[in-house]
């Protein structure tokens, strides 16, 4: 694949990505000022990560039989309808009618996102030369999540000033650029597979994908255990800030978190010791996943404990400051397990490994959002900070069966030869 292809499929996920965390904000910081309890409100976003889990199974393999280019077109198609629809709604209605719409809608968008997602992460594997691949996977995640968390302020920011339906339509009117751009300048079929796979072959069969895949899912519950519903209503409703000041909050932690993630590459290596390539080595990545793994969990545990016992002053620095190097170390993690997958992936199947492992990803995204909102409701923000810390210390547990790298590049193409 050329280059200049993988610079348009990016640039067209960056600028989705820009409008689904501010669909997001807007979302979440609008119905909980309608009065929507926290439940509620995390149930809007329930059919979002549910549609990830098909979206990405299928997807994957839509992708393999027909080229990434045109699952990354539907991806953009979809979200601007949806982005426009939600623009048309009004409140009045009955609750359960307005959170069964709103639902409907966010699980296209889930569709949508999920397309463009993969599109782009299963090209990375495409274009990646020897020795490239981390790096390469590095800055496309850790780019894709600081302009996530950009999202997130211009959600807010748009709420307040221009208004519920203004703020969508403005989005939907990026999205309808973006889209025009991938099909006037995406000329080249990408990712098609010469085997044409069946529908079957969405379940990965590799133990090793299957392991990731797993941990995966324990990891991204986790955050979101706290991240989705939680910590936003907690800053609104207990510590009393301002829309913009959550927005932009939100918006500087995933930002940092999308930079850590664009570095890890190099902070890895200078911490092992190695230089260029480290694939395959007992201490390389798979001994760093099991390592950061467990210092998330002592971060978690550490600030729920702050949070817990702490007067306002003690938990507003433990919730800043706790939650600043909870996403230093969770940006590592994140990036190490991206790395995993492609590197675990075979060439030829990367769209339906990658599709397999961000479905994974999905459920635990799912499972989070809902526990956020009920563990909110029941114990509040340190209620949700134990539950995080649960999840990322099975997490942990789970890294400690991952194989050892393959090689990958010309050290492959040695083994194959030797």
């Amino acid at each position: 694949m050329r280059a200049r292809s993988y610079a348009i499929v990016t640039a067209g996920y960056w600028a989705f990505t820009v409008t689904d965390g501010a669909m997001r904000m807007l979302v979440l910081l609008h119905f909980n000022e309608l009065g929507y309890s926290p439940v509620a409100i995390a149930f809007l976003f329930l059919l979002y990560e549910l549609m990830g889990i098909v979206t990405n199974l299928v997807g994957g393999w839509a992708g393999a039989r027909t080229g990434l280019n045109r699952t990354l077109v539907a991806g953009l198609a979809l979200q601007a309808v949806v982005l426009g629809s939600l623009a048309a709604w009004r409140p009045g209605s009955a609750q359960w009618t307005a959170v069964a719409f709103v639902m409907g809608l966010q699980a296209l968008s889930g569709v949508a996102k999920d397309l463009t997602k993969m599109s782009s992460k299963s090209a990375v594997k495409l274009v990646a030369g020897d020795g490239a691949l981390f790096r390469l996977v590095a800055v496309l995640t850790g780019s894709k999540n600081a302009l996530k968390g950009v999202g997130f302020f211009v959600g807010a920011a748009l709420l307040a000033r221009l208004g519920w339906s203004g703020a969508l339509l403005g989005l939907a009117g990026l999205v309808v650029v973006a889209l025009l751009a991938v099909l006037v300048l995406l000329d080249e079929d990408i990712g098609r597979s010469s085997s044409k796979p069946s529908l079957r072959s969405a379940m990965s069969t590799s133990s090793a994908v299957n392991r990731l895949s797993t941990a995966r899912f324990f990891l991204f519950g986790a955050r979101d255990i706290w991240f989705v519903v939680a910590l936003p209503v907690f800053l609104d409703e207990t510590l009393g800030w301002s829309y913009e000041g959550i927005g932009g909050f939100l918006a500087v932690w995933v930002i940092g978190y999308g930079a850590i993630q664009t570095v890890a590459p190099g902070v890895l290596r200078g911490a092992l010791g190695a230089g260029g390539s480290f694939a395959g080595q007992p201490r390389g990545e798979v001994g760093a996943a099991r390592l950061w793994a467990m210092l998330l969990a002592l971060v978690s545990a550490g600030i729920a404990v702050g949070v817990a016992v702490g007067d306002e002053a003690v938990v507003t620095v433990a919730v800043v400051g706790g939650l600043i190097l909870f996403g230093v170390v969770f940006a590592v993690n994140s990036s190490l397990h991206s790395y995993l997958i492609l590197a675990y992936s075979e060439r030829e199947d990367v769209s339906l490994d990658v599709g397999f492992y961000y479905s994974a990803n999905a459920v635990g995204r799912l499972v989070g959002t809902l526990l956020s909102g009920v563990l909110y409701l029941a114990g509040g923000l340190p209620a949700a900070l134990w539950g995080s810390t649960a999840f990322v210390a099975l997490t942990w547990l789970l890294s400690l069966r991952l194989p050892p790298v393959p090689p990958q590049g010309d050290e492959a193409r040695a083994a194959a030869t030797a």
